[in-house]
């Protein structure tokens, strides 16, 4: 087959993205969250088959288990001699180019196109250009379209008993978008042929479609050349003024003197040109002297399923499977552990919950790192089990967070890199501390997303591959809080040398 719709919307994204995936796919970096964005856009497409009632799905598959692209268009040319009035994966082809849509639906006069997403929210410029092909090539095969129209995941659906999937999904008609993207389709499918054939690599320059919705998974190879750090670099600057200044020439951090740049972004730049560390003992000072005795280190893991799977529940909502919980009960004390981990199969957030309350005490000094997070999984616990509401709540509102002195710009050094992440901090006050080294890590977990989607699958595991999975998140998070204990040590120790 020529051209796709995944081909046809990459190459609105960028041709030399499409260029290269056709003909270096090596130098693609997978995004770690790939799986699991693939695993949620099945699940929830098969949902949306439903939608409609019955409905004929003429998905085939070759021995090797890839798609039967002929079968799937002898399938569907077969339903629609037959009326059939919902067919899902329905396939056609025409010059050679192919597209499969998600659920075409009969109507009086012809057909409606029905794409399907997992996201909550429609970005319709990039599904119009998808649902603008489809209608194009529909058309092209003989097919009138009555209506183009974008399914997508409910936010404010709440799971009850039983999953409704009516109320899951929203559907919205974006046919007034999709008519202003049809008109250039034609022209993009003879560019996008001929780009395909040719030799040379495309000489884009990097762009704002680099960065999202898109996250370009060529972003390492097309910015080779860019020196390091750059300016892509910089602290909390928007994409979009990123590329503007590296076309305006200002491309290593040399070349930003006298750019408007904020406080932070400025001790960044001169951090790292004088490889130099920045340490205000008086601010960190201020945030230790708020700190008290008992200090309890608290971090969440959390599973995000986008079909909710505990009553109460919204898709892609936080859901809490685990904690650590360090402490420290007075000064020069020994440091304690302890921890909770769910079985996978239940709605682990009452059992979390209770031990919480009966682990940190009310009115005592909590610390987490970036501690929205955990105060928002807090609030959300209070909401959903009253009776524990008062505890958890005191827990969340006395939370210190230990990302506060390196987000005010109290402590930097060069090889933070601009970023405030644990994961980065960490290393940066630790440098080569096998200790704190999470590639050190046995098992399969070692890092969040590993977590998150390591968890739903240990129902389903053997004794012995549960027991693994379990111990690996358990070392995983345990080291969670284990590092913010050391971060809050080196903090006392720099303020008293």
């Amino acid at each position: 087959m020529g051209i796709s719709k995944s081909k046809y919307t990459l190459y609105r994204q960028c041709s030399k993205a499409l260029w290269l995936k056709q003909n270096h796919p090596e130098l693609a970096v997978v995004d770690p969250g790939m799986e699991a964005r693939f695993f949620a856009g099945n699940q929830v497409g098969d949902l949306a088959m439903g939608l409609f009632g019955d409905y004929v799905e003429v998905s085939a598959y070759q021995p090797d288990g890839k798609l039967d692209l002929s079968a799937m268009i002898a399938k569907t040319n077969e339903c629609l001699s037959n009326s059939t009035d919902v067919i899902c994966e329905a396939s056609f082809t025409y010059d050679g180019n192919y597209c499969a849509v998600d659920i075409l639906k009969k109507e009086k006069d012809g057909y409606a196109i029905y794409e399907v997403k997992s996201s909550t929210d429609a970005d319709k410029d990039v599904y119009a250009q998808d649902l603008a092909y489809q209608k194009w090539l529909l058309t092209k095969c003989g097919i009138n379209i009555t209506g183009t129209y974008l399914v997508c995941v409910n936010s404010d659906y709440v799971l009850d008993d039983e999953l409704n999937i009516h109320e899951f999904f929203k559907i919205e008609d974006i046919s007034q978008s999709v008519e202003r993207e049809i008109v250039r389709v034609g022209n993009d499918v003879k560019v996008i042929a001929q780009l395909l054939q040719q030799q040379s690599e495309p000489t884009n320059d990097l762009d704002v479609c680099c960065h999202k919705p898109y996250d370009c998974a060529f972003w390492n190879y097309c910015s080779r050349h860019l020196p390091t750090p750059s300016v892509f670099d910089l602290y909390r600057m928007n994409f979009g003024k990123k590329v503007a200044m590296y076309h305006a020439g200002q491309m290593a951090f040399e070349d930003l003197k006298g750019c408007l740049l904020t406080d932070k972004q400025q001790m960044q730049v001169a951090c790292t040109l004088q490889q130099q560390s920045y340490i205000n003992k008086n601010g960190i000072k201020e945030f230790l002297n708020t700190l008290s005795y008992p200090l309890y280190f608290l971090d969440f893991e959390t599973e995000q399923p986008v079909v909710p799977k505990y009553k109460g529940t919204h898709p892609y909502q936080q859901v809490p499977f685990q904690y650590s919980l360090h402490i420290i009960e007075r000064e020069d004390g020994p440091l304690l552990h302890t921890e909770f981990l769910g079985d996978s199969v239940s709605d682990p957030r009452r059992a979390l919950a209770e031990q919480l309350c009966r682990d940190i005490p009310m009115n005592v000094c909590v610390l987490a790192y970036n501690k929205a997070f955990e105060c928002t999984r807090l609030r959300e616990m209070a909401e959903a089990f009253p009776d524990l509401s008062a505890h958890l709540l005191n827990i969340r509102d006395n939370i210190k967070d230990l990302l506060d002195p390196f987000q005010k710009g109290n402590y930097y050094l060069p090889s933070m890199g601009g970023s405030f992440s644990i994961k980065v901090v960490l290393p940066a006050l630790f440098p080569n501390d096998p200790e704190l080294d999470y590639h050190n890590l046995d098992g399969d977990v070692h890092n969040g997303s590993e977590a998150m989607n390591i968890y739903p699958m240990i129902a389903a595991m053997s004794a012995d591959e549960q027991e693994r999975a379990r111990q690996s998140l358990l070392k995983y998070c345990e080291l969670d809080t284990y590092a913010m204990v050391k971060v809050w040590e080196k903090l006392r120790e720099v303020v008293e040398k």
